[in-house]
Parts: C-alpha cells; sequence; structure tokens
C-alpha cells in the first residue's frame, strides 16, 4: 500500500509504517514540506498514494471543496500514538488499497470511521 505523510505526521508514525512493509513517502522527501494542502491532495492522487495526516483542515478540502480522496486522518497525541498506530493498521489491513483510495477515515485510539466518497 501506497501512503503520503503530511509533514504534520509524526516521524515515529512513518517509521513505524515502513516496519510494516507499507510504501512510505513524506512531504518532506518529496521536498514539499511548504506544499500547499491542495497541491499534497493532487500529489497523492497523481502518485496513487492514500493521504496520511493529523491536520483537522482536510475534510472541508474533501467534503466541502471536493479536493482529493484517499484521506487519512489520524486524530491523537504523542501520549497516546502507540493506541492510533494500533487501529491505523487494523485499518490499513481491513480495507483495500482501492476502498482507501476512494474514502476519508478518521482513525483514533482503539476505533476509526469510514466514509466512501461520492464519486
Amino acid at each position: 500500500m501506497k501512503l503520503l505523510l503530511d509533514q504534520d505526521v509524526y516521524a515515529i508514525t512513518a517509521r513505524y509504517l515502513r516496519t510494516l512493509g507499507y510504501d512510505v513517502v513524506t512531504a518532506a522527501d518529496l521536498e514539499s514540506s511548504r506544499a500547499s494542502d491542495e497541491a499534497l491532495l493532487s500529489m497523492a492522487q497523481e502518485q496513487g498514494r492514500i493521504f496520511v495526516t493529523r491536520d483537522r483542515d482536510f475534510g472541508g478540502l474533501v467534503f466541502v471543496r471536493g479536493l482529493g480522496a484517499g484521506v487519512i486522518y489520524l486524530r491523537g497525541e504523542p501520549a497516546i500514538i502507540a493506541s492510533v498506530h494500533e487501529e491505523f493498521n487494523r485499518v490499513l489491513q481491513s480495507y483495500s488499497e482501492e476502498d482507501l483510495q476512494q474514502a476519508f477515515v478518521v482513525v483514533e485510539s482503539g476505533r476509526h470511521r469510514f466514509r466512501r466518497l461520492s464519486p
């Protein structure tokens, strides 16, 4: 599964995902740490990656403005990141890459919400 991590995603999350074997690229890897949210969503789509962020503004971009698809929004502070990681891994194993590329998923400690995007 191919993922693009926003600049606000913790480095420990990138390391965790890589140890699980996921194809992880960060905004910094693409020299796009200062890119706009819209540009990052566009990059993820162009590269066939699911976009991962901790920025709640992406819900508005996806649902209100109809930009992008395939967003996973991680909710959780460093103190509970291990349980958020466990739930994130559960999401990645429970849904196909195709399903996740057409959804907005909110991942929290111990639970997640999956919302399929309209075509």
